[in-house]
């Protein structure tokens, strides 16, 4: 894993491009370097993965073209071989350069991994770019008269200037509890979509390469688990090629464990909790025994909440509503001290419907009660929410389970500075919001889309290398995104039971204990509320913060989730360090 940044079409002062890559020293805190030529210049930071001798140093050049690459290619061995070479490193950087100087942007379609590079083809004077399939890596771009430069994170980007803030981002931010690509929360500043890449020679073109289909092709149980079963069994153990040591987050969850399943004896990780009833690390400690690995446990007790508001805002450069990152950030701490890499479950419950809102949004219905209480009960309390949800319908129902605030809170909370004519606030979910799919479908298909890459993704790559950590989620590999596209619902959720990954359960039955998937869901998202009961202050006074910024209306009657505290939080923490202005 690395830090990449780029400017090209102009030329800098000499300084700027050594603070933009010096900005991404976490990412890669063992080589740095800088590129250089007559209108382009690159950097890179380098976490050594793969070859740990300096010829898998970036960028990297063979004949015309440079590249500045982060990510991994897990079958880079086997791309390898098809080549002419010479190649002179044994990493997958040498590979995929040159695999882009004979395919160009075909390269692409045979990649397995994640990623994001940029290469300057300096015959043509052009810039390619891509991101991954699913958005695992990011990449954000700035244009500029005559020019446009890259990174890796937006805060080297800031070494050009801060831009002021993007008023409707930060609308978006308490519809989604983040920022939807294409936008960040600066004016300029821009996220190259997941599964597409961009060229730049003068002007900007940006692709989309990939886009899975959606037919059902698998309809039974007796096929789609030998398929699953040996799909697992070979992606999990690529995602542990390495040079250095590999562990594996473990929570005790269907998914974690089901990757720990597919490996030998590995290294595990988990992060306790001093709240009984959100503490996973007995079932982990469990699976953990039962597979034999070698387990490693931190207790998150007695968390500053200050501590939290303070580092997570300089870790992702704009508001993020995900009270779970401060947990990442903590598991990640705590795995890198056993291993450089780590792989993670995330991408379950997107694959295989595994969210237990989805059986609420098909099922629960609009009654006179729920719409009464949805009209006459404070707008900002939880009853209200509650029966803001049941009422919605369509996309609106969806929006109003997916993110932090329904429609109505959302309105009653937004302030003068946020407020647009005629904005449309769902935007981002309409996008991918398909009714030609049948509805569990759909769900999948927004959520693979939306929150995936702009929640979970998002977050697992800040809070991992903020440590230095590179981590990958073997479940996210295309072929299986693919596969699970192509199965019948029925092979994934039991909406009236209320029960999701419906496939994998049936895989790893008589592999596990009895009994140890049957616990209800806790999630990785920290007790935010709880803490914030015993230290009002934090949330009154910025709340009074944002209301003199015009951000939100004051509240006067106000009961709060989790998620909405902390994205509060998070929203009036940002603001204060970042200095930014409309």
């Amino acid at each position: 894993m690395c830090g990449i940044v780029g400017i090209v079409g102009s030329t800098p002062e000499p300084e700027i491009i050594e603070r933009m890559t010096g900005r991404l020293t976490h990412r890669g805190p063992d080589h740095q370097e800088v590129w250089r030529a007559s209108r382009a210049h690159l950097g890179h930071t380098r976490l050594a993965i793969l070859d740990l001798s300096t010829a898998g140093n970036q960028p990297m050049t063979y004949g015309d073209y440079t590249i500045t690459y982060n990510g991994e290619i897990y079958n880079f061995s086997e791309l390898r071989r098809r080549l002419e070479g010479p190649l002179h490193s044994a990493g997958d950087t040498e590979v995929l350069l040159h695999l882009y100087a004979r395919d160009g942007a075909r390269c692409l379609d045979q990649l397995q991994g994640m990623f994001s590079f940029a290469v300057w083809d300096s015959r043509h004077q052009r810039l390619f770019a891509a991101r991954d399939r699913l958005g695992i890596k990011p990449f954000f771009y700035r244009q500029f008269p005559g020019g446009l430069a890259f990174s890796s994170e937006i805060k080297a980007l800031l070494e050009l200037g801060q831009p002021p803030i993007d008023q409707t981002a930060l609308r978006d931010y308490l519809t989604y509890k983040y920022i939807p690509e294409p936008k960040t929360v600066y004016s300029g500043i821009c996220r190259l979509p997941p599964g597409h890449h961009l060229a730049w020679d003068g002007s900007l073109r940006i692709q989309r390469y990939w886009s899975p289909s959606t037919e059902t092709v698998i309809t039974d149980f007796s096929e789609a688990v030998p398929r699953l079963d040996d799909l697992l069994e070979k992606v999990v153990p690529e995602h542990t090629i390495s040079d250095v040591p590999v562990a594996v987050f473990l929570s005790g969850g269907i998914d974690s464990t089901t990757v720990v399943a597919q490996l030998d004896r590995p290294t595990t990780v988990t992060l306790a909790m001093d709240i009984k009833r959100r503490d996973e690390a007995p079932v982990a400690r469990l699976i953990a025994n039962h597979f034999g690995t070698l387990h490693h446990e931190e207790q998150a007790s007695a968390v500053d909440l200050n501590e939290a508001l303070d580092i997570m805002p300089g870790v992702f450069d704009e508001p993020f509503g995900d009270s779970g990152a401060w947990a990442t950030y903590l598991v990640s701490r705590l795995a890198r001290r056993y291993a450089v890499v780590a792989l993670t479950g995330e991408g379950g419950d997107e694959l295989f419907c595994g969210y237990h809102w989805y059986s609420k949004w098909l099922t629960d219905r609009s009654t006179i009660v729920t719409r009464a209480m949805a009209s006459l009960l404070p707008p900002l309390s939880r009853g209200a929410r509650s029966a803001q949800r049941r009422t919605a319908t369509g996309l609106e129902r969806y929006a109003a389970f997916a993110g932090p605030f329904t429609s109505q809170q959302r309105q009653a909370l937004l302030g003068p500075a946020l407020e647009v004519a005629d904005y449309d606030d769902l935007w981002h979910y309409r996008r991918f919001w398909r009714e030609d799919l049948e509805p569990l479908k759909r769900m999948q298909w927004a959520d693979l889309h939306t929150y995936l890459p702009g929640d979970l993704l998002t977050k697992v790559d800040r809070s991992s290398m903020a440590h230095s950590l590179e981590v990958r989620p073997p479940l996210l590999d295309h072929r299986l995104v693919e596969f699970a596209l192509s199965l019948d619902t029925r092979l994934l959720r039991d909406v009236e039971g209320n029960r999701g990954k419906l496939i994998v359960r049936r895989l790893m039955d008589d592999r596990i204990p009895p009994g140890i998937f049957d616990r209800p869901k806790r999630g990785f998202n920290l007790p935010v509320a709880d803490w914030v009961r015993h230290q009002p202050e934090f949330l009154t006074s910025a709340l009074d913060r944002l209301a003199e910024r015009e951000i939100i209306r004051r509240p006067r009657i106000f009961s709060f989730t989790n998620e909405q505290t902390w994205t509060l939080l998070f929203l009036d923490r940002w603001l204060e360090q970042s200095n930014a202005r409309f």
